[in-house]
């Protein structure tokens, strides 16, 4: 085995073909070699042969020419990593290719490039994919998008986003594909929660600032009526230190359901000023609101069986958490329990992929990828337990790129971490 090592926007081209036991999954990207020509008898073993071969299902083994899928992350940054992204595509490739059968039956080959969080590097990405003659993209988290989307949809290139905000992504309708519903976290979480609890209605706590006001003064309000939910927007001035006046006003006003929406600093003020009123209610908030800074300054009790958002079923039991867990250890040389969080958005984008191409055959073109993804009937998103997806323009009229509706949510025990993870707001995306 040898590594290919790609410099920051530039492209590096990965073939995992069958691979030779465990891959090493350790760079920007990776190259496996088939096994070496001889008898039958020579022939390694497929991985994950043991303990893992129940999990991760037979061996059905891509063959013939490859597919080259794009695969684009911002990597490593000044202000964080995330190149554990391209290690955990190796991975995923090489578990379709040897047990799902690559794309139309033909073995993924993973072209790969860094944004660095860069726009320039990210348009850059983007034309490189183009120029590569990828037959599709998949994109993870990235604080780019919109530069790495704009060249790939004007070659009306299938391009797969985990979670995308622009609005001229979400309402491309040609050749974008994401996995992620944008009104989830500041929507669909509490009126889907609070029909859950049988209350009546959702108390909205937002931090002042105009990001966030749009969304609650402008959009909530029709939201939550049309939910059949009474609605209530307090909001505090970001760097309030003591919030029990306001909390006082939220308790005194029959809350139902208090939804907190802001940074860390700010729920933890809000939590606690909850707290200092007495309030013993149901509490729900964003997941940018639990960080280890509030796991210490909010008490046990306010924590314990708050509901938040969840990007990914992280620590889940749940079977496709068993398979994502099962794929890692097979197929990457070891990455640790946070590499696979950061990773795991990738896993369901890449495998997700796959998954809306099961049915394709003949000529594997971006033509026949856009056209068959559209196409697909709804179907469990890999590694999201339990979500569905379908990408058919109906999931969100108004945003016909977005594939999902609804998303995960986790219950917190007193420590603050999750104990267990919830599909909300998911209805059937019908044809």
């Amino acid at each position: 085995m040898r590594k290919m090592v790609g410099s920051p926007g530039r492209l590096a081209s990965v073939r995992p073909g069958r691979p030779l036991g465990a891959l090493l999954a350790a760079s920007l990207a990776l190259v496996v070699f088939g096994a070496a020509c001889g008898s039958d008898d020579d022939a390694p073993e497929p991985a994950g042969t043991t303990a893992n071969a129940g999990v991760l299902g037979p061996v059905a083994a891509a063959a013939g020419d490859p597919v080259k899928v794009g695969v684009i992350s911002d990597g490593a940054t000044a202000a964080f990593d995330a190149s554990v992204q391209f290690d955990v595509a190796a991975a995923t490739t090489a578990y379709l290719n040897e047990r799902r059968s690559g794309i139309g039956g033909r073995p993924i080959e993973l072209v790969t490039c860094e944004t660095q969080a860069d726009p320039s590097k990210g348009a850059d990405c983007g034309n490189q994919m183009v120029q590569a003659g990828v037959a599709a993209v998949v994109i993870g988290e990235s604080g780019v998008a919109d530069s790495v989307w704009q060249p790939l949809a004007d070659a009306n290139l299938p391009a797969m986003f985990y979670g995308a905000g622009s609005p001229a992504i979400l309402t491309d309708s040609e050749s974008t594909f994401t996995l992620g519903d944008p009104t989830y976290s500041t929507l669909q979480l509490p009126i889907s929660l609070a029909k859950k609890l049988g209350v009546t209605k959702v108390t909205s706590v937002v931090i002042d600032v105009p990001a966030a006001l749009h969304n609650a003064q402008e959009v909530a309000p029709g939201a939550f009526a049309e939910a059949g939910l009474d609605y209530q927007l307090v909001t505090v001035p970001p760097g309030t230190a003591d919030m029990a006046p306001q909390m006082q006003n939220v308790v005194n006003g029959d809350p139902g359901l208090v939804f907190v929406l802001g940074n860390d600093s700010f729920c933890i003020s809000a939590f606690n000023g909850l707290n200092a009123v007495g309030y013993d209610g149901a509490i729900s908030a964003i997941s940018q609101c639990v960080t280890d800074s509030t796991r210490t300054a909010v008490p046990a009790e306010v924590l314990d069986g708050m509901v938040v958002a969840a990007t990914v079923p992280n620590g889940g039991t749940d079977p496709s958490t068993v398979l994502y867990d099962a794929v890692l250890e097979t197929y990457s040389d070891g990455i640790d329990a946070a590499g696979a969080v950061i990773g795991r958005g990738m896993y369901m984008t890449l495998a997700g992929l796959a998954a809306a191409l099961e049915d394709i055959s003949g000529d594997i073109t971006p033509e026949t990828i856009i056209a068959t993804i559209k196409a697909m009937p709804e179907k469990e998103l890999p590694g999201a337990a339990g979500m569905k997806f379908r990408c058919n323009g109906k999931a969100d009229p108004e945003n016909p790129a977005v594939c999902v509706r609804g998303g995960l949510s986790a219950t917190l025990d007193d420590k603050g971490q999750p104990t267990e993870f919830e599909v909300l707001g998911s209805t059937p995306i019908g044809d």
